[in-house]
């Protein structure tokens, strides 16, 4: 049967009330008189739900729940839902199998008087929507557990029903209605979503909603006839499982044994017996067939709807087959296909068939296959990502054979070859994955940093298998294997072997392209493409892929110059293409946090005899409205792209604060150029190449919170200061900018910052009352030049020196004695001095000030700290730009989706002010004061706990944080720690490593 209306597995949110409780009878007094019944009027007293559901209601259960990894069709995160106690002897929960789900999870159980207790998955059905859950019933100190009578054989239509648990999170909900179908079809919630199959669901118009999956379908006698599972959209249809097959798994739980399920990876449809008509069923055989099965009142058989490729029954049985008998059994329903399947493992099976025509057919040495061994227990995780084995449920829903390694997250590693979530991974540098244990054995043999081919393709276009290139990640993150272990239900770790080597690149020498347009020809030779890879959303980061073009300054010591839209961080792996030929890797020197620029380094050997040369650069004359210039530099495809065009305007370049914060120009003059041809970047010169200006690409946002961005000039004597000091050291990293023993002593380049500028027109400072010397004065500046002054427009930096000398709004006439009009002139006077004299136009007065300058360190985030599943640092210069007065030095950049900050509400843009009550003011001081916390714990463990250390801590680990957002409001949340998926780390610089950092554990 079509269900035409949209669908949805209820993922609820978590609620629930403490029990009712039946109202007192009233007293004699107060009962109203009556003459007494005679027996003849006497009638039996119907039965009430009100005491039903009052004791329902202490077996009720609010699941608090967790995904702390992507798996199979899970994805990370925290949700809530509905179980409730069917063995308070054993703490034996039954909830949904979308509750307990694959994927690895971290759950409480909350019961009616708001007693927490941990539980735990203990299994969960590879396809329909069933599992258990357990707890320890000792931990249940304030209420009497009461259990629910599994009863699937009082399923009727037409039987009065109530539904109870948490529906749309509004605490307990009891919801009534009519189970008016046995044999509905199973909703299907979608492709690549969990969706049950081969089983009939029950319908009710009860109208369940998100926040009650895994909630008692109860009769009046309290028995729980069904298990609701999921409803429509768009009306008021909520559909239940029947409890058949949950009945007879329960037992296998509760024995300590393992459940067996069979299958012939076969999906089956119930078909009424007008389509079998049609199908080819003779009358004669539908006769007998009714008259054998008179008593169940079925209405159709089984009809084979779908056969995986490669599965037990694959050209045995065909789409379209009707199933008669299985082992000389009639088989008219699920149930008694089931029956017989789940008994039969690895037992070969005969299947008699009608087929089309009428022809039957019997089908001999089916082998029914474990169900379990098709769904995987086990994952890999790699460079940040998940990956494990195609499980059954994603096979059925593409048609694919179980077969393969599936991307559940992708990940710093995969992510580079754009192997997303969805993809199935069949070889990584030419070595074949059919499985797991091939993927393992494919990555052990790669070194760290190295760029390997990748064959995938996504499932839902299969047919569509791609080849890219893929960055080994074995510094950021770790390789390690995690199997499910149901008796604990935890998934235990094991960490993989490393890598063999970190990746030796040797030399290499390719030629570039021909090319015979000047300057492009001139200047082909001096550029080189730039791939960035994020591991980690810091600084504001909410992409990890970035790309542009670089500009060789330097081949002798291997300077390039780059946009910081290319290179926007610190903390990432840098890859440069020379010619479209040699790939190398690069390193980071200098991010610079005023100008859009960016200098990286490389090893010039490794560029063989590959003819670089190293851009001229033509500084002195700056460029105005009209002159002539050449835009050249890279297309989309790699090839060199050149226009000629000449300057249209000039100007200070405008753009939003983001958010999440992140770092944005301010205060610098960008060149525009009329009709610009689409590059990733490049450079503006003259007919000799030589170069006046990066062309680089600015990142802001729109009204909407968009990201946008556009391309402009940044005129060369922005970064040259910082180019020649590097020329004289011998620098060829970020992490050792400040140690003089790497040759040429600290890095002092200086610059006003804190402090955004802007133009203002003459008439507006007339308005604020500047007088008319000053107005002369700047209209009598020479050719060329804005007849506009500047202004502050906002003070980005609470802590900078300068926000302590200059107010919003003053008017900057000059600098060091000199009328100043623009701001490149302003920036230039304040990179050569520690103090910086001004006069200023403030309230109507003219007056004098001195503005500390700022040392420019070009380096920004210098250690990272992961923690509970947040990532932690020092605000950033962008952040400190948005907020009035900066808390402390411990920002929170970013919460992982399933961890513990994400669930527990810790969010980012904040800063943690306080552990415990205990005030912190950096890093360090969080890490220890996180340190103390534990060890208070421990002290306080009463000595009965001591045999009984992790429980003790699982039930009083709770820490209390004191955050503070952007906006000064502050909030106090306590988190749960969980150092078994989320422990502690670090980042921290490091000259010796490829990327130039370090990750340690804590």
């Amino acid at each position: 049967m079509r269900f035409n209306q949209p669908l949805t597995i209820e993922d609820p949110r978590f609620s629930y009330y403490p029990p009712l409780h039946a109202q007192a009878p009233l007293s004699t007094a107060d009962q109203p008189s009556s003459p007494p019944l005679s027996p003849i009027a006497s009638t039996k007293t119907a039965p009430s739900w009100e005491p039903t559901l009052e004791k329902a209601i202490k077996a009720i259960v609010s699941i608090k729940a967790s995904h702390v990894r992507s798996f199979d069709t899970e994805t990370s995160g925290p949700y809530t839902a509905t179980g409730f106690v069917i063995d308070a002897e054993q703490g034996i929960l039954l909830t949904n199998r979308h509750v307990v789900s694959p994927a690895p999870m971290v759950a409480q159980g909350v019961l009616c008087n708001y007693e927490e207790v941990p539980v735990w998955p203990v299994y969960r059905d590879p396809v329909h929507d069933f599992g258990f859950l357990r707890f320890d019933p000792s931990r249940v100190r304030f209420m009497k557990l009461e259990s629910i009578p599994l009863r699937p054989d009082l399923a009727r239509v037409g039987l009065e029903i109530r539904v109870v648990g948490n529906d749309a999170g509004e605490k307990l909900s009891i919801l009534a209605g009519t189970l008016a179908r046995l044999d509905r079809q199973a909703p299907m919630y979608g492709v690549g979503e969990y969706t049950d199959f081969n089983t009939f669901y029950l319908q009710a118009a009860s109208g369940t909603s998100g926040g009650s999956s895994g909630s008692p379908v109860l009769d009046i006698m309290g028995n729980a006839v069904a298990l609701n599972a999921g409803g429509a959209t768009q009306a008021s249809s909520s559909y239940y499982l029947p409890l058949d097959r949950v009945r007879r798994a329960l037992r296998y739980i509760q024995n300590g044994d393992p459940v067996p399920r069979g299958t012939l990876q076969t999906e089956w449809i119930h078909t009424p017996y007008d389509e079998l008509r049609r199908l080819g069923l003779p009358r004669s055989l539908e006769g007998s067939i009714r008259q054998s099965d008179s008593g169940n009142g079925q209405t159709g058989l089984l009809v084979v709807r779908h056969v995986l490729p490669k599965g037990p029954a694959h050209g045995k049985l065909h789409e379209g087959d009707i199933i008669l008998r299985v082992n000389g059994e009639l088989i008219t329903n699920f149930l008694g296909l089931f029956q017989i399947l789940d008994n039969s493992v690895g037992q070969l099976l005969t299947v008699r068939v009608c087929r089309a025509g009428g022809l039957i057919d019997e089908v001999e040495g089916v082998t029914v296959q474990d169900l379990h061994s098709i769904t995987p227990d086990r994952f890999v995780e790699v460079g940040g990502g998940v990956v494990h084995d195609l499980s059954y449920q994603m096979a059925r829903g593409y048609g694919r054979p179980v077969e393969g390694v599936y991307v559940a997250t992708s990940g710093h590693m995969l992510g580079s070859a754009s192997a997303w979530r969805g993809s199935l991974i069949t070889s990584i540098n030419h070595t074949p994955t059919p499985d797991l244990k091939g993927f393992i054995h494919a990555v052990s043999l790669l070194p760290d940093g190295a760029r390997v081919p990748v064959r995938f393709y996504s499932l839902a276009k299969a047919y569509k298998e791609r080849v890219m290139i893929m960055h080994v990640d074995r510094h950021w993150h770790k390789f390690r294997l995690a199997i499910r272990n149901d008796k604990t239900g935890l998934w235990d770790y094991t960490q993989l072997p490393p890598a063999p080597n970190v990746m030796s690149y040797k030399p290499a020498t390719a030629a570039f392209p021909k090319c015979s347009r000047k300057p492009a020809s001139i200047l082909q030779p001096s550029l080189c493409s730039i791939d960035f890879h994020i591991p980690y959303l810091i600084d504001g980061m909410d992409k990890t892929q970035f790309y542009g073009t670089g500009i060789i300054v330097d081949k002798e010591r291997g300077l390039i110059v780059c946009d910081r839209d290319t290179v926007p961080t610190g903390v990432g792996d840098i890859f440069l293409t020379f010619a479209n030929s040699v790939v190398i890797p690069g390193r980071l020197v200098w991010l610079d946090p005023v100008y859009n620029f960016v200098v990286c380094s490389y090893d010039p050997r490794l560029l063989g005899e590959t003819p670089i040369q190293t851009a001229k650069l033509q500084a002195g004359k700056r460029m105005v409205p009209g002159d002539s210039t050449y835009l050249v530099g890279l297309a989309t495809d790699y090839s060199v792209a050149m226009r000629k065009t000449q300057v249209s305007t000039t100007g200070i370049i405008g753009t939003r604060e983001a958010s999440p914060p992140r770092w944005r120009a301010v205060n610098v003059e960008g060149i525009r150029v009329e009709d610009p041809i689409s590059t990733q970047g490049g450079v503006l010169c003259d007919e000799e190449g030589a170069v006046q200006a990066l062309w680089v690409n600015y990142s802001t946002q729109n009204d909407r919170g968009e990201d946008v961005s556009f391309m402009a000039g940044l005129d060369i004597t922005h970064f040259l200061p910082v180019l020649r000091i590097l020329q004289k050291g011998k620098r060829t990293s970020l992490a050792s900018l400040d140690n003089p023993s790497a040759g040429g002593g600290v890095m002092e380049v200086r610059a006003l910052t804190g402090v955004e500028l802007w133009t203002m027109r003459l008439s507006a400072a007339r308005t604020l009352g500047l007088t008319e010397r000053w107005t002369r004065e700047v209209e009598g500046r020479g050719e060329g030049e804005h007849h506009t002054l500047l202004y502050v427009l906002h003070l980005t930096g609470a802590d900078e020196p300068s926000s302590r000398v200059l107010r919003i709004g003053d008017i900057i006439l000059q600098v060091a004695g000199k009328l100043v009009t623009s701001v490149r002139d302003l920036m230039e006077e304040a990179s050569h001095t520690t103090q910086l004299p001004v006069t200023l136009w403030r309230e109507g007065q003219e007056i004098e000030e001195i503005v500390p300058t700022t040392r420019i360190t070009g380096k920004e985030t210098c250690r990272v700290i992961g923690w509970a599943g947040a990532l932690l640092q020092a605000p950033y210069h962008a952040v400190m730009a948005q907020v009035e007065k900066v808390p402390n030095q411990v920002y929170v950049s970013c919460t992982l989706y399933g961890s513990p900050s994400s669930s527990y509400g810790l969010r980012p843009g904040v800063w943690v002010t306080h552990v415990d009550g205990e005030p912190v003011e950096n890093l360090e001081d969080f890490i220890q004061a996180i340190r103390r916390q534990e060890q208070r714990l421990l002290a306080r463990m009463p000595p009965e706990k001591a045999e009984k250390e992790e429980e003790w801590a699982e039930e009083e680990n709770f820490i209390r944080l004191t955050t503070v957002n952007r906006g000064g409001i502050t909030r106090v949340l306590s988190l749960r720690g969980d150092p078994w998926y989320w422990g502690a780390w670090q980042l921290v610089p490091d000259a010796g490593t490829v990327s130039g950092w370090v990750c340690e554990e804590l």
